[in-house]
């Protein structure tokens, strides 16, 4: 088993681990901060994962490019895509919405 471990600063004073565990084909991604200890959405796994090294202060910004790499054909690549696309859509939805309200509004003051 392959690991990599960084010191990422968040928003706590202490910077938070996060750790990538590769072996074969599959990779598995762990953070210290709140959120990754509760088993939620992480970003500072996404970022290195998505091949950012935004807030690394261990030093070993340059293993963020074997990571990325890590990523390719494993089942959390497919999993990263599908949440990047979700996420896209609910911005995409949020503003048909809001552009629907607005012409809701119009159409109330101006029938």
């Amino acid at each position: 088993m392959e690991t990599i471990k960084f010191s990422v600063q968040g928003s706590a004073p202490i910077p938070y681990e996060v750790k990538f565990h590769k072996l074969g084909n599959k990779l598995s991604a762990f953070c210290t901060c709140s959120a990754g200890e509760n088993g939620q959405h992480c970003k500072h796994r996404i970022q290195i994962l998505q091949g950012s090294d935004q807030g690394i202060v261990s030093g070993n910004n340059s293993q963020v490019p074997t990571v990325a790499a890590w990523l390719i054909g494993t089942n959390l690549e497919a999993a990263l895509n599908a949440e990047i696309i979700a996420e896209r859509d609910l911005v995409q939805a949020k503003n048909a919405l809001s552009i629907a309200k607005k012409n809701l509004a119009h159409i109330m003051m101006h029938p």
